[in-house]
């Protein structure tokens, strides 16, 4: 572990000509990063100036973006947990974050749920007692103030916050509601993503976590999809896989940051975007 004194001195060779000791320097100062808790305790920012604290907290953030995207290209050669994969999303942001975090509040959410659930109900019934206690209880509602917030695609924040876009107020309904023994899945429609309420596999009805919990029928669907003059897809009515709900997620984010104007955040997202989805790599 370096003191500032010696950070300093190592930052110094940043500019020298020889291109071997530069990028001696970038790779001590990406080494860092694995300490980087302990380098924030220190005095190191009273020692740098402007230009050398920047220098290092781009160092650093490159380093820490590689291990994202090395991270995002593991999740999907294995398993691709859907909370991981939220977790890994909100780590953009958030390098701290840790998915026990995530995964320990969505468990305190469904056991304070479960004391109040009757899993013998009909699935209508069900559902309608979920909407009752995940917005009205829990509170959730619908971030329709700001809809292309960053903070939407954070799921770290959606549980802080309790608001959300509709895939991510969707993805927080169906983790609760799947652990109640629920059969909810994410049907990712154009403009638009519900859940489903698979009763057999002939049978579903649909859910709108945007509006509070609508049921829809397939009639309903088809109509929306009629008015937005699409064909009816039988993708548009079954299951999406996780991977479809990271990718969704992901590109909402780009939304989010070009509105924003960050083009260097557009770039980065698209990379791990490009990471699970190589077709998209242009």
């Amino acid at each position: 572990m370096l003191n500032p004194n010696e950070l300093k001195a190592l930052i110094s060779l940043r500019d020298d000509d020889d291109p071997e000791i530069r990028l001696h320097v970038e790779q001590k100062i990406r080494e860092l990063k694995q300490s980087a808790k302990l380098l924030m305790e220190t005095d190191w920012r009273s020692v740098l100036q402007a230009d050398e604290q920047q220098y290092i907290e781009e160092m650093m953030h490159q380093a820490h973006f590689e291990e994202l995207l090395n991270a995002f290209r593991n999740w999907q050669n294995e398993d691709c947990d859907l909370i991981t994969g939220l977790w890994l999303i909100a780590r953009y942001e958030y390098p701290d974050i840790q998915l026990a975090t995530l995964q320990n509040t969505i468990q305190q959410l469904y056991v304070e749920a479960w004391l109040s659930f009757k899993p013998d109900m009909h699935p209508i019934d069900q559902v309608r007692e979920f909407n009752h206690i995940f917005f009205t209880r829990f509170r959730f509602t619908s971030n329709t103030t700001n809809f292309t917030a960053v903070s939407n695609s954070m799921f770290n924040q959606v549980l802080e916050t309790r608001k959300g876009n509709p895939i991510s107020l969707c993805v927080a309904y169906m983790l609760i509601a799947r652990k109640l023994g629920m059969p909810i899945y994410g049907i990712n429609m154009p403009n638009l993503f519900i859940l489903m309420y698979r009763l057999d596999e002939n049978s579903s009805f649909y859910i709108n976590a945007f509006n509070r919990g609508r049921i829809y029928s397939r009639k309903d669907i088809e109509s929306y999809l009629h008015q937005l003059q699409l064909p009816l897809l039988s993708s548009f009515y079954e299951p999406c896989e996780n991977i479809d709900i990271i990718r969704r997620m992901l590109r909402n984010l780009i939304v989010s940051f070009d509105k924003l104007g960050k083009i260097a955040k557009v770039k980065e997202v698209k990379q791990l975007l490009a990471a699970i989805s190589p077709e998209e790599s242009q």
